[in-house]
């Protein structure tokens, strides 16, 4: 039996040890670990700490967007990131519940968005062109203010107008306060946005809250009049930061390493021949080959400097040996890690390798195939952020403004019958990257009772509820115009002989179904008119 321990005995080494091993090893200081700066040890902070100077914003805002304009990859990247999610534009569909409605306000949605002189303040950009222009802004610079006008057209604020002049205060005693131009109360909820007037010089320092143009974040009625978009990371984020923000320094070494790739493939370009010659060399001195300068050292020293020219003949002197140097530039090593730093850049906005060089050689079928697979899934989160934070809030104040406006809508949304703010955004899917594999996969699951069809569609980004009904539609739709064109063409033949509204619409049919008529153009008996093959004809 073991003796209980005193009070006044010190634990053993082991059981030391054994305390050591219980904390998390992140907790602790170790050799290995880089001293990182700006970390509030022991206190912990919100998101908006690591932002807390204009001054830092600012400095992370303009290095993106260099690198956005200079860097040979960056500006691409973002181009294709922006293309995949976007695409043809996403799709409005609106469910008010009356179908003259939907109509109606899809039909004034898309006279509005084609049109530069209504959808921009400016008068420059159509509705496809903001929606490629927002999250394209958004993934350099972090976030961008969309400002709905009396107008009815959109102002698109830069994130660099956003500031905190010098004399604001930060914190308020009504427990609100600014950060990066934006006040929020205490709860985070967005009261005013503070921007400057004009596009001041960037050497000018906002020092006076007059100079500012505030801009409340919702109206007498709640709704918001200050669309930000931005994609946080944390729930204590106020502002967006630039998705290029965790690889700046390797952006820059990858910029060194071509740069001096391509210097040491010119150096090496040039004619290098090495003399070489026994001590005691006695032979004459070279003869004059080409064009001759004097070059002064640092050191106060002088050479001599022997121009070249094509086609030159350098013979060798007796005694001499001369031998050519031609390395190989780039070196085989290069190209992985050139390869390897693309894919730790492509990987910030979710961009594989694959997609990051349109090349899908360095990777087989199947690889590619799970790389694009994984890319879609981020592309299909920014596009439900996109709409939730763009689409859906320009939406509603356009439709509140055509409630003001017209005089039939704004009487149907009052009778309660109908709701005209319901809508629904159809984000652009990508096809089957092999079509007849897939879609013979989705029908063996389904077929077999694997999964539910609303799963099914659920993978793909779809609603099922919202597929099922529009099939139902189309379907309705479609043979109630071939039944009336067929009442139509058996009042004008009058010949006895009817016209089946099947003869005019030809419905897909389950695969494996075979439908037969009757001789006298009606159907026939359901056992006779049906019959399911075994085989998916």
């Amino acid at each position: 039996m073991r003796r209980p321990r005193r009070r006044s005995e010190e634990p053993s080494t082991a059981e030391h040890f054994a305390g050591l091993k219980a904390d998390y090893a992140a907790a602790r200081s170790n050799r290995f670990r880089r001293i990182r700066s700006g970390l509030p040890l022991g206190t912990g902070s919100g998101a908006d700490y690591h932002l807390r100077s204009d001054a830092d914003m600012l400095r992370v805002l303009e290095y993106a967007r260099d690198y956005d304009r200079n860097d040979a990859i960056v500006s691409q990247l973002v181009d294709r990131a922006v293309t995949n999610m976007i695409q043809d534009g996403i799709a409005l569909d609106a469910q008010t519940g009356d179908e003259g409605l939907d109509r109606e306000l899809s039909a004034r949605w898309q006279d509005w968005g084609a049109d530069p002189e209504q959808c921009d303040l400016a008068g420059e950009r159509s509705w496809s062109e903001i929606e490629e222009l927002v999250p394209r802004q958004t993934l350099v610079d972090g976030d961008i203010l969309v400002l709905p006008t009396r107008h009815g057209s959109l102002e698109l604020v830069e994130a660099h107008r956003l500031r905190t002049p010098s004399n604001a205060t930060r914190s308020r005693a009504d427990g609100s306060s600014v950060v990066n131009g934006v006040r929020i109360d205490k709860y985070r909820r967005r009261l005013e946005y503070w921007l400057t007037k004009d596009e001041v010089s960037p050497s000018r320092t906002i020092t006076r809250v007059g100079e500012m143009r505030k801009y409340p974040a919702r109206d007498e009625d709640g709704h918001r009049q200050v669309f930000h978009i931005y994609f946080a990371k944390r729930a204590t984020q106020t502002r967006g930061i630039t998705a290029f923000a965790p690889i700046f320094d390797l952006l820059g070494q990858f910029e060194d390493l071509n740069f001096a790739k391509i210097v040491q493939a010119q150096i090496v370009s040039c004619v290098a021949i090495f003399r070489e010659r026994e001590i005691g060399f006695g032979g004459p001195a070279a003869a004059q080959r080409g064009e001759r300068s004097t070059e002064t050292l640092s050191d106060g020293s002088t050479r001599l400097v022997e121009g070249l020219s094509p086609g030159m003949e350098i013979p060798g002197a007796p005694g001499e040996k001369l031998s050519m140097n031609s390395p190989n530039v780039p070196n085989p090593e290069f190209f992985p890690h050139v390869k390897l730093l693309l894919t730790l850049v492509g990987v910030n906005i979710g961009m594989p390798l694959v997609m990051v060089l349109m090349d899908a050689s360095e990777t087989n079928f199947s690889g590619w195939r799970g790389a694009v697979d994984q890319a879609r899934m981020g592309f299909r989160r920014n596009q439900r952020r996109l709409c939730m934070r763009l689409h859906r809030p320009v939406y509603l104040w356009q439709v509140r403004g055509w409630i003001e406006s017209d005089p039939t809508i704004k009487q149907l949304a009052a009778q309660g019958k109908i709701d005209p703010f319901r809508h629904r955004w159809n984000p652009p899917t990508w096809p089957y990257i092999e079509p007849l594999k897939d879609a013979s996969a989705d029908l063996l699951r389904v077929r077999n009772a694997l999964i539910s069809p609303r799963r099914l569609h659920n993978e793909r980004g779809r609603e099922w509820s919202e597929i099922a009904r529009e099939i139902v539609e189309d379907n309705a739709l479609a043979i109630r115009q071939a039944r009336e064109a067929a009442g139509e063409l058996n009042k004008e033949f009058n010949d006895n002989q009817d016209v089946h509204w099947r003869e005019l619409l030809s419905l897909p049919t389950p695969d494996g179904v075979q439908i037969k008529l009757a001789a006298d153009g009606g159907e026939s008996d359901r056992n006779q008119s049906q019959r399911t093959g075994a085989s998916n004809e």
